[in-house]
């Protein structure tokens, strides 16, 4: 099973990595130049990275290969500069390396192909790896959608008992109401579910956050009018948040971050002993 994801904090495909593990309560991290030296800049301390004593890029990214379990390198094409780096320092450590080239194949193939080297490998560090962003723009969405893809197999996998789509309201073809605020959303949100489900998200492990996610991702799209454009609340959850490319679903899990710590004040189950 997948514990933490980590990257050498570049931009694209590493931050990218990164990214999703903070959205989905992944421990995460990796190794970083010294500086923290990425190309736009030093890496946020957001990011919860090791510094090299070595501003020298391949340092930390052999560092990162031995430190992992597997690598995976994501590109649209042939690898080139870091990214073949990465994959011949694998192979010369005898690492396992999953390479996936999107001109070959599509994403969701890709996060299928993840899956099983994740799994035959029995992966619990995956390091990332891939273009930065200036030599392609577009890694950083997709070796998104590839994470995010993985995870939802892992999540449908798992097949949870205690957990029913059948515990929530039929979702409505129109939302209620534009919430101005995400405090005034989530109080609404935790109005529309029995109590039931209130103690389910409240009492769930921050570590299944994504079982929650794709479980509630339609209903709070909808309910809260974000696939209408509610551009106020949108743009409340983006300026939460520190990443390169942000996107409804994202706003969607922070809206349900702070339902559940919302929830977490009346509705977490004590133990008496």
């Amino acid at each position: 099973m997948l514990k933490k994801i980590i990257s050498g904090g570049q931009t694209g495909a590493d931050r990218a990595a990164l990214d999703i593990a903070i959205k989905f309560n992944i421990e995460h991290g990796g190794w970083v130049p010294k500086g923290r030296k990425a190309e736009d800049g030093p890496i946020s301390h957001n990011y919860n990275m090791r510094e090299m004593l070595t501003s020298d890029y391949s340092k930390r990214t052999e560092q990162n290969i031995l430190d992992s379990d597997g690598t995976l390198i994501i590109s649209n094409g042939k690898l080139k500069t870091g990214s073949l780096l990465t994959k011949n320092l694998a192979f010369k450590h005898k690492i396992p390396c999953c390479y996936i080239d999107l001109l070959k194949i599509d994403e969701f193939e890709g996060a299928i192909i993840l899956n099983e080297f994740i799994s035959e490998n029995k992966i619990k560090i995956l390091n990332v790896a891939g273009p930065r962003k200036s030599n392609d723009p577009e890694i950083y969405t997709c070796v998104k959608i590839i994470l995010e893809t993985l995870i939802y197999m892992i999540v449908i996998a798992a097949e949870p008992d205690d957990f029913e789509l059948s515990d929530f309201l039929l979702l409505e073809k129109e939302p209620v109401k534009f919430y101005k605020t995400i405090h005034d959303a989530v109080i609404f949100l935790a109005d529309t579910f029995d109590l039931k489900t209130r103690y389910f998200i409240a009492n769930s492990d921050d570590s299944n956050i994504a079982v929650l996610y794709f479980y509630l991702i339609d209903y709070i799209k909808i309910k809260l009018g974000l696939d209408s454009k509610n551009k106020n609340l949108l743009d409340l959850c983006y300026k939460k948040l520190n990443m390169d490319l942000i996107d409804i679903e994202d706003a969607v899990m922070v809206i349900l971050k702070d339902l559940k710590i919302f929830l977490e004040k009346d509705h977490v189950l004590k133990v008496i002993k």
